[in-house]
């Protein structure tokens, strides 16, 4: 399978956790569907202690897991929003 475009989209969207409303991290996305996986070399900035875990309640919002070979945040159904 090919991996996803390094360079990746320019424009940039806040991760905030559905339950407190903390910003977890600054993501290019591309496309404009909904945030499903989040791929580690498109964080721009994160500000997460600990990987997938919300700093402010604790609330685990993904998982860490491959997708076509490329590390990657699989995000739980409704534990995180992109604004």
């Amino acid at each position: 399978m090919a991996k996803p475009n390094k360079k990746g989209p320019v424009k940039t969207v806040d991760v905030l956790c559905c339950r407190c409303k903390t910003l977890l991290f600054k993501y290019r996305k591309g496309g404009k569907g909904a945030l499903v996986k989040c791929f580690k070399e498109r964080i721009s900035k994160d500000f997460t202690h600990q990987a997938c875990t919300c700093p402010e309640c604790n609330t685990v919002f993904a998982r860490e897991t491959l997708v076509r070979g490329t590390p990657a945040y699989k995000i739980i159904g409704g534990k995180a929003i992109a604004k």
